[in-house]
């Protein structure tokens, strides 16, 4: 009885909590178009499949690349990135692009971030 009860509280202490996987995606588009006329975003796709967009600076002005734009865009990014590693979530795989629909200077460069998260299901 006694070697029974010691068996099972042992098992019970190695068995593993049932955990949920989750993802969630941050894509980044930046537009090469000149000008200033492009739309460059950010969307972030939730585990809930939720959206949010938010604005982002165009690469080029009307007197060519602006760096000013691409620092903004660089610490806005790693803004975004900071605030969801802050709560647990792990950074798991970068996809950079670059689209280019002819060969003049029109274009966009995208990158997706892939995050997952692992939760106790006891949380839910």
């Amino acid at each position: 009885m006694l070697i029974t009860a010691l068996l099972q509280s042992g098992y019970s202490q190695n068995e593993k909590p049932e955990t949920i996987q989750k993802f969630m995606q941050i894509t980044t588009l930046e537009s090469v178009v000149g000008g200033g006329l492009g739309r460059s975003k950010m969307l972030i796709t939730k585990e809930d499949g939720s959206q949010e967009e938010r604005d982002m600076e165009n690469l080029f002005s009307l007197t060519g690349i602006n760096m000013k734009n691409i620092k903004s865009n660089e610490s806005d990014i790693l803004r975004v990135i900071k605030t969801y590693t802050d709560q647990g979530w792990k950074l798991v795989q970068t996809i950079p692009l670059t689209l280019s629909p002819n060969q003049n200077s029109n274009g966009i460069f995208m990158t997706r971030y892939l995050f997952s998260k692992t939760e106790d299901k006891k949380g839910f």
